[in-house]
């Protein structure tokens, strides 16, 4: 591997991770939530993905490996948890490429509507294209990581530019102030159209982009310094971003878009709402480069998640969960098997699942998989206490505790539907790790160190199902369940810090690592 992505690289990887093919319609989903309320969601939801960012960027500073969501809990707590993380992003990074091709198709319909059928579904044409576009994301990566880079820190520019300069545009022309006390108030949903803009509303599944930070790591020049910054930095600029559009947005609606209530909120039209806004505003000319703007930010979102999920795919075959030829490099140091068995995962998704359940799967299976942060963090405080840091979590085991408890919470309020597909991508992983293991025999099968996950995964299900998110039974009322949820996760947390691996194992998976190193980035002793 070849640590070449330096700094402006690495937090436009992020960048174009979180600024992907939302953009355009994710004003419109928060609002029809919680209403004018849908900026604190964001503010609260920016908070949430900072927290479990700041877990990963202390950890990136002693541990900056390929593919970390999935790597680093085998240091922290070995084989099954991560192998069970592993799995649920690598499911939830494939349901990305699959929702990115989908969009830049959408977003195409008007060029070419036989992409679809009459049912508005893909049609045959159609899913031959998306696989087409899938396989050149494919190609593309396979040309090193540097050239990847490249491509998309141009590519970036554009996705800053366009989405600040339309919320510009909207926030200076009308901009009715009344929209944000009339039509049920500020907030009329309540708290629970706030919970549910930032889980099923885009919130989430837009700032989770960051992610691609940690999995590219291990191509990065000074990753113990660039790391942490590249996800901060991508992080507040995407904030801005959002709260601007999200702002002009809320400002821009007329009385008679409004008068049925902010659920009732429609645009007509592939561009959504923001291209209606600016049209109604006059700015003709923005409105002419959103389609263009919307199929590159969505084209490069892909070609990232792509190239982040090939890196995932390595740390698998690390972990002993997938074969061990995913682990070979190619001349341009790129895992290149790893890649073709993604686009190969991928494609299957257009096929076997209708794109509703791929959206629902995405982001829970994502967020289970950075519970691994918090817990790991505080870990490696014990394991590794006199490595050095370039950044240090403040106030470790409150702030850890808070991320974790944090993350519970975006898991449960994505709501009881969510989390059945969920236990269903469980249920297959555990049975492919289980198989797995009788070919390597399960001595390598940290047992121990998972048990936290069976209290976890067990109360997250219960209370789904009494919860009022997505299809629960509502015996649990919205307000007292944080309460439930947070004691829930705070003791597991608790649990699950002192199931760390012990000293001696830890070091004999750090020296196998050491090993795997030397190859990897083509170093001798």
């Amino acid at each position: 591997m070849q640590r070449s992505i330096g700094l402006l690289s690495l937090t436009f990887i992020a960048i174009s991770g979180i600024l992907g093919s939302g953009w355009l319609f994710a004003p419109l989903l928060a609002a029809q939530e919680a209403g004018p309320s849908s900026l604190i969601a964001w503010g609260i939801g920016g908070l949430a993905m900072l927290l479990l960012a700041a877990t990963f960027a202390e950890i990136a500073t002693i541990l900056p490996v390929a593919g970390g969501i999935g790597r680093v809990p085998h240091f922290s707590h070995g084989s099954v948890v991560s192998m069970t993380m592993s799995w649920t992003a690598w499911v939830g990074y494939n349901t990305t490429a699959t929702i990115e091709v989908e969009a830049v198709l959408r977003y195409s319909k008007s060029l070419a509507p036989w992409l679809y059928g009459s049912d508005g579904l893909l049609s045959v044409a159609g899913l031959a294209v998306a696989c087409l576009l899938l396989f050149l994301f494919t190609v593309l990566n396979a040309f090193g990581v540097q050239f990847f880079a490249r491509i998309n820190t141009a590519l970036t520019w554009l996705k800053i530019v366009v989405p600040g300069l339309l919320a510009a545009v909207i926030l200076t022309s009308d901009f009715r102030y009344d929209n944000f006390s009339a039509y049920g108030g500020f907030a009329p949903e309540g708290l629970k159209g706030i919970l549910s803009a930032i889980s099923t509303g885009g919130v989430i599944f837009a700032l989770i982009g960051f992610r691609h930070v940690i999995d590219m790591a291990g191509e990065a020049r000074n990753p113990k310094v660039n790391v942490p910054i590249a996800l901060v930095v991508s992080l507040v600029v995407c904030l801005l971003i959002y709260g601007g559009l999200q702002l002009a947005f809320l400002g821009a609606l007329k009385e008679t878009q409004l008068e049925n209530g902010w659920a009732a909120l429609s645009f007509p039209g592939e561009l959504g709402p923001m291209a209606a806004l600016a049209t109604a505003v006059g700015a003709l000319w923005i409105v002419s480069i959103l389609d263009t703007s919307a199929r590159i930010s969505s084209f490069a979102s892909g070609l990232v998640s792509v190239g982040s999920n090939a890196r995932l795919g390595l740390a698998m075959a690390q972990n002993g969960l997938f074969p061990k030829f995913m682990e070979a490099l190619s001349n341009r140091g790129v895992p290149l098997f790893s890649l073709l068995v993604n686009f190969f995962v991928a494609a299957l998704f257009f096929v076997l699942l209708p794109f509703r359940e791929v959206v629902s799967l995405n982001t829970s299976s994502i967020v289970l998989s950075f519970v691994v942060g918090p817990v790991a963090v505080l870990a490696f405080r014990s394991l590794l206490p006199d490595a050095p840091r370039a950044f240090v979590l403040p106030a470790a085991p409150v702030t850890g505790t808070l991320a974790f408890v944090v993350a519970s919470l975006i898991i449960y309020w994505s709501g009881w539907n969510t989390m059945l597909h969920l236990g269903i991508c469980l249920a297959i992983g555990f049975a492919l790790m289980l198989f797995r293991s009788m070919q390597g025999g399960f001595d390598r099968l940290d047992w121990r160190e998972a048990a936290w996950l069976v209290p976890y995964l067990a109360g997250l299900v219960l209370l789904s199902y009494l919860g009022s998110f997505g299809g629960g039974a509502g015996l649990i009322d919205v307000g007292p369940d944080i309460l439930v949820v947070g004691a829930m996760a705070t003791a597991v947390y608790i649990l699950a810090v002192r199931l760390r691996l012990d000293q001696d194992k830890f070091d004999l998976y750090m020296a196998e690592e050491k090993a795997d190193e030397r190859m990897e980035y083509g170093e001798t002793d």
